[in-house]
């Protein structure tokens, strides 16, 4: 059933995730009999070619063709859905398998590891260790009302996030970037207005749609990974990559970080991973400049907690948690322009540069109320407790020991139990959020 769900879209693309699938399980039975170094570099080749040609092939000769002044084109080429998410999974596995710590016989359960449709499209990125034993439970294939329940509600909240919050915050993003992308003016307004809007409107959809994937999990009895956890409420950028895209953050340390140096080599491994890690996230170079300010971010972090050492005050924890907010803001602007030209209108019209008139971009927009909208959320996501801390009783994801230790605000601390009102509850949020379902909405991290 997760093959036809990823079929469903385009079932050209199909073959292309069974060849992915069986190839990757042959090196593993072949790694699993032989730690031969060659096998694994094949394998680990073959993935990486594959997930080239669809998602780099046009960027490379875009940029060759600018370089020599010629005109080289292909026909277009439509990137197949989550092909970087199970290709990172897969070269884990493989890698693992010549470690000797991954050894999987069961080509069905292999298959579903690989494809489970909760988490296949944009992830969380998960393990064999995490997921594999679980599929071997005979107990996963009794229904579970408390299973049902619990994942019920965490997938509407989810889906509440990213039809009616996410998706309305586009609206006030878009023109303003698109006007940017036509080499409009930007006031500081407008500006700061889009770039607070993208923020939240990326927050809330991915974290949305990690909810939605861990819910549709959790009906079935499976536990997976915690992938995003408060990220607005980081201290530090170091804080940050431990609570966005988690466990994108841990495939890039164990299988990049620390095989090209790690922490004997910090600056030059921290810059590498993360103009790859920026890389993976889209095929531009405004994606691998995001990459590399980041990157600048972790360096300058790390030099300060050598110079400024122990623990910090209250005061100091809320001014580092804004100095943190302000420079992914920043770094968002990168994220989302779709040309280098409208990343650096918006940051001029955020510097200043062209004025603080109220609508110059997007006239249609009422910005006093836009930013009443914003100061709203930046309250939820700097108080409220996460889908996971409200959800806490019944063990919604995978336990990680390494989550940061951040209560909510006590008056706001809720904990979820199973009851009439809970059930209402969770009926009225997804009613809500349904009832936006009228047109085609996309999650934004669909496109990589």
């Amino acid at each position: 059933m997760s093959l036809v769900f990823y079929s469903w879209w385009n079932p050209d693309y199909l073959g292309l995730l069974v060849l992915s699938i069986l190839g990757n399980y042959g090196f593993g039975l072949a790694l699993a009999q032989q730690k031969s170094r060659a096998i694994l570099v094949v394998g680990i080749a073959a993935n990486l070619a594959l997930l080239g040609f669809f998602k780099y092939t046009n960027f490379f000769l875009d940029n060759l063709s600018g370089a020599l002044g010629t005109d080289l084109q292909v026909s277009p080429i439509i990137l197949p859905l989550a092909i970087s998410f199970f290709t990172f999974q897969q070269i884990a596995y493989l890698v693992d398998a010549y470690q000797g710590h991954a050894r999987e016989r069961g080509f069905l359960r292999y298959c579903l590891f690989v494809s489970f449709f909760p988490q296949l499209i944009a992830g969380p990125i998960v393990h064999h260790k995490e997921m594999l034993p679980q599929f071997a439970r005979t107990s996963l294939y009794r229904l579970k009302s408390i299973h049902l329940a619990v994942g019920l509600t965490i997938f509407s909240i989810g889906l509440f996030k990213k039809t009616i919050i996410a998706d309305g915050l586009a609206l006030y993003a878009n023109p303003v970037f698109d006007a940017a992308l036509n080499g409009g003016s930007i006031s500081l307004v407008e500006g700061w207005g889009a770039a607070l809007a993208y923020t939240f409107q990326l927050y809330f959809d991915f974290s949305g749609y990690s909810d939605m994937a861990v819910g549709l999990a959790r009906m079935f009895g499976i536990r997976l990974p915690v992938n995003f956890f408060s990220p607005y409420k980081a201290v530090s950028i170091i804080d940050f990559w431990r609570r966005w895209h988690m466990t994108l953050s841990r495939f890039l340390r164990d299988y990049l970080y620390i095989p090209i140096g790690g922490n004997h080599r910090r600056i030059a491994s921290i810059m590498v991973t993360m103009l790859l890690g920026g890389l993976w996230h889209g095929a531009g170079w405004t994606f691998v400049a995001w990459g590399g300010l980041h990157g600048a971010y972790l360096i300058i972090n790390h030099a300060w907690r050598k110079l400024v050492p122990g623990e910090t005050t209250t005061p100091r924890r809320w001014a580092a948690r804004v100095l943190t907010f302000l420079a992914v803001v920043v770094g968002w602007v990168l994220f989302r322009a779709e040309s280098w030209e409208g990343s650096m209108a918006i940051l001029s019209g955020m510097a200043g540069l062209n004025g603080f008139a109220l609508n110059v971009a997007a006239p249609d927009i009422n910005w006093k109320n836009v930013y009443g909208i914003l100061a709203g959320l930046m309250i939820v996501v700097w108080t409220m407790p996460n889908t996971y801390q409200i959800m806490s009783r019944y063990r919604p994801t995978l336990k990680d020991e390494r989550l940061p230790l951040d209560p909510a605000w006590k008056p706001l601390d809720y904990k979820w139990r199973p009851s009439a009102l809970s059930a209402y509850i969770t009926a009225g949020v997804a009613i809500a959020a349904l009832s936006m379902l009228t047109r085609v909405s996309e999650f934004l991290y669909y496109q990589f």
